[in-house]
């Protein structure tokens, strides 16, 4: 193995395609694939600053947001050396281009801060030396429980995490309490000779840290694609009508399963699409209870017994709201399960041909042969054809359709000009001369006042 493999595979998560622990070396695919890795969507845009932030992840969950001052070309899956608090840490470049931007929103970080800068890209001895201390986390993890044990302290020291440079060991504790662990932390400072820092974390992301193998038999989520934690409350199992079993819904991490939020939202619409479960169905026999449903399958077992389960009839949602208007109009149905008659009726029935094979090929049309007429005889055109011809074509009609005068009379043989406007109006409508007016009598009664 070169040294190039080796460095590649200081931060990778394994490939598919090539089928190695480590990075893409040897396949196409040369993209490394891990924990926290997104797709840069924003890659392809022009004019991207070089010396812009780049995101750079650690071990696991620990990422970070550093500056590239020497306009360094990174790409993601490069293996850089970056500052630290003292000395310097070595870390895979995640996300580079202006999608780092909106990750610094979403975490929090603002972009004019005092952010660290990545000094290189990490050399052959600074891989070297990351190992040699990344040896060395196991046995500084199970020393340090030892010595934690003997001063009493109620915590755990779930992993541990040294600096690129192994001048400095990072120490997650889990504990369920305030913890004063200024005593520990001089005794573990003598003991390993490292600067040490203590940072407390959850059961949740301790599984995330150790990794393994879930009930399902895939790798668990919190250790190959989750960053973030949700709290997970017992109405999601509820509301999957899940067995309220604290051995089955607890994950290895001794919390609820995080996957009992994966599919709420599904749930909670089926669960609208049922009838309530405080309502009976009324039958000519007897009264049937609401017992069990199958929300993705909107089916319901009623039972005619409120508490134990007795003459079990399952039917679909439909059904039951059918009944349930029935009882309301005060009929009452023979049995809930539908007639063999009603089941054929309702069974699926190809109406449109949508599951015949040649529902897309084109109908051919048929020519219509005509009929041959004997020698000295004249085709008959249809009623609708001699209609449609031109009217120059039928001798005995006119050509144009003459209209009739409204008004007959000597005055249409004069020319509308010459008409005075008493001529124009009929005898019986000629204008008379109208009467004057009197004048309205003054009231004197007024004026003598």
């Amino acid at each position: 193995m070169n040294s190039e493999e080796k460095d590649k595979e200081v931060f990778s998560s394994g490939c598919p395609g090539c089928r190695r622990s480590g990075a893409c070396v040897g396949c196409a695919r040369r993209e490394p694939r891990g924990k926290l890795l997104a797709t840069d969507w924003l890659a392809d845009i022009p004019g991207s600053d070089p010396r812009g932030v780049v995101e750079v992840m650690f071990k696991n969950t620990r990422v970070g947001f550093f500056t590239n001052p020497s306009s360094l070309p990174l790409k993601i899956g490069d293996i850089v050396a970056v500052e630290a608090a003292p000395g310097h840490d070595i870390g895979r470049v995640s996300m580079v281009g202006p999608l780092v931007s909106l990750q610094m929103k979403k975490a929090g970080v603002k972009p004019g801060g005092d952010l660290k800068k990545v000094f290189r890209i990490a050399r052959h001895s600074d891989i070297e030396k990351f190992e040699e201390a990344r040896a060395r986390e196991h046995s500084t993890m199970i020393k340090a429980r030892s010595i934690a044990e003997e001063l009493g302290l109620a915590m755990k020291i779930g992993d541990v995490e040294y600096q690129g440079d192994g001048g400095k060991a990072i120490f997650y504790y889990i504990a369920d309490e305030r913890v004063d662990f200024r005593k520990l932390i001089r005794i573990l400072a003598d003991t390993f000779k490292v600067r040490i820092e203590m940072k407390q974390i959850g059961a949740r992301q301790e599984a995330g840290r150790i990794g393994g193998i879930g009930p399902c038999g895939r790798p668990l989520c919190c250790s190959s694609w989750m960053s973030k934690f949700v709290s997970v409350g017992t109405g999601s199992a509820r509301l999957q009508d899940l067995s309220m079993n604290p051995q089955k819904l607890a994950g290895q991490c001794a919390k609820l399963k995080c996957c009992l939020n994966f599919e709420v939202d599904s749930y909670a619409e089926a669960q609208k699409q049922l009838p309530p479960k405080d309502v009976t169905l009324e039958t000519k026999d007897a009264t049937y209870f609401y017992f069990k449903p199958d929300i993705l399958s909107r089916t319901i077992t009623y039972s005619t017994d409120r508490n134990i389960p007795a003459n079990l009839v399952t039917i679909d949602a439909r059904r039951a709201f059918e009944i349930i208007a029935l009882n309301k109009q005060g009929v009452k149905v023979d049995s809930l399960e539908l007639n063999p008659e009603e089941v054929a009726a309702r069974e699926y029935g190809d109406i449109i041909g949508q599951d015949s094979l040649t529902r897309f090929d084109k109908a051919k049309k048929k020519k219509k042969k005509k009929k041959k007429l004997p020698e000295g005889s004249e085709q008959l055109q249809p009623a609708s054809t001699q209609q449609r011809q031109h009217p120059s074509q039928h001798p005995e009609k006119p050509a144009a359709r003459q209209e009739k005068p409204r008004n007959q009379g000597p005055r249409q043989d004069r020319p509308r000009q010459d008409r005075t406007q008493q001529e124009r109006m009929p005898q019986n409508r000629q204008q008379k001369p109208r009467p004057k007016k009197k004048p309205r009598p003054k009231n004197t009664e007024n004026e003598g006042e």
